[in-house]
C-alpha cells in the first residue's frame, strides 16, 4: 500500500478543479466510446449492430422461411420474380458502459489524488456515452450485489452523472476481488466496464480480475498511480505508515533502495498488463500527471475504447 508523508507539495489546479471543464468538454465531443463485442439493448440507440434487425437503413435480402413478418416482405420482387423474400435493415442499438471505481483509502494518496484523477477519467468517459445515446452506469468497489447505481442517458444527464462521482468519498473497505465480484453479480449485460483502480490490494488483483473473463463485456483496467508513486522524491530515515491498516515500516531510503522498489514497481505493473492481455482484457497504466484529454483522446484510443 502507498504509504503516507507528513510533507506533501502543494496539489496542482487540477485537483480540485472542476471534473468536465469546457475544454475538455470540447475534445470530448467528437469521440465515441466502441466495443467489439455485438450486445442487444433494451432500447434503441444511435449505434450500429452488426445483428440485423429493423430500421430504416437497408442491408440486405434473404428469402421468406414461415413465421417472418409478413410486412418486411418485398412485393415488388414478389410480383416480378414470384418468390417470397425479406428484405433486412441494419439494427441501432444502445451500448452499455459501467465505469468502476476504486475508492479505497490508497486512491487517496498523491497530488492529485489518485481517486480525484479516476474520478475526472470516469466523468470524461461517460460524457462520451451520453453524447452518443449510450446507457452509463457509475459503481464502486464499495457498493453490495442488490445496491445499483441509476442508468444516465443524454447529454442532459451529465450534471447528475457529474454529481454522484463527486459524491464519492475515499475510504470503503471493499476488498478489490470482493468489489469486483459484487459487480459482477449485479450487472450480466454486455457492453464496456472500465475498472479504474490503483490494483493496490494485499491479496492481489488477480482473482479479482478473473471475475471478469466471465463477462461477456469488454474489460478496459487502468491502473491509476501517482507520481510520488511512480518516482518518490524522499531521503533519509523515514517511518512509511500503511493508509488502510496502519502498518509500519522503517526504511532508510538510499539510492540502492529507492533502485529496487523501482523494479519492483516495474515488475507489478508489468504483470497486471501481462495478467490482463493473457485473458482479453486491456489493460493500461495512468499518471496522475498526465492530463485526462490526453489519456482518453491518445491512449484509449490507441487501446481501441474510443475513436
Amino acid at each position: 500500500m502507498p504509504a503516507s508523508a507528513d510533507e506533501s507539495p502543494a496539489a496542482p489546479p487540477v485537483a480540485n478543479g472542476e471534473l468536465l471543464d469546457p475544454k475538455l468538454l470540447a475534445q470530448l465531443e467528437r469521440l465515441e466510446l466502441v466495443t467489439r463485442k455485438i450486445f442487444r439493448g433494451r432500447m434503441k440507440g444511435e449505434r450500429r449492430s452488426k445483428r440485423k434487425g429493423q430500421s430504416v437503413e437497408f442491408a440486405d435480402f434473404r428469402n421468406y422461411v414461415a413465421g417472418d413478418d409478413l410486412r418486411q416482405l418485398d412485393w415488388n420482387l414478389y410480383a416480378r420474380l414470384e418468390k417470397l423474400i425479406i428484405k433486412l435493415f441494419l439494427e441501432e442499438e444502445d451500448l452499455h458502459f459501467y465505469a468502476l471505481l476504486d475508492a479505497s483509502l490508497s486512491m487517496e494518496f498523491g497530488e492529485p489524488t489518485k481517486l480525484r484523477y479516476a474520478k475526472q477519467l470516469a466523468a470524461a468517459l461517460a460524457f462520451v456515452g451520453l453524447v452518443r445515446g449510450d446507457r452509463v452506469r457509475i459503481e464502486t468497489l464499495g457498493q453490495k450485489p442488490g445496491q445499483r447505481s441509476p442508468v444516465y442517458r443524454g447529454r442532459h444527464s451529465s450534471w447528475r452523472m457529474v454529481k454522484q462521482l463527486e459524491a464519492i468519498e475515499p475510504g470503503e473497505p471493499a476488498a478489490l476481488h470482493e468489489g469486483v465480484k459484487n459487480f459482477c453479480l449485479r450487472n450480466h449485460g454486455k457492453g464496456i466496464v472500465v475498472l479504474i483502480s490503483d490494483l493496490m490490494d494485499k491479496q492481489g488483483y488477480e482473482a479479482a480480475l478473473r471475475y471478469f473473463v466471465a463477462q461477456e463485456m469488454d474489460c478496459y483496467v487502468i491502473q491509476v498511480l501517482s507520481q510520488e508513486e511512480i518516482s518518490p522524491d524522499v531521503k533519509g530515515d523515514l517511518k512509511l505508515v500503511d493508509c488502510e491498516d496502519a502498518d509500519e515500516a522503517e526504511i532508510t531510503a538510499s539510492k540502492p533502495l529507492l533502485d529496487r522498489y523501482e523494479r519492483t514497481l516495474t515488475a507489478f505493473t508489468r504483470g497486471a498488463q501481462d495478467f490482463c492481455t493473457r485473458r482479453g482484457m486491456h489493460y493500461l497504466l495512468a499518471n496522475t500527471q498526465t492530463p485526462v484529454a490526453d489519456l482518453v483522446a491518445q491512449q484509449l484510443r490507441r487501446r481501441g475504447l474510443v475513436r
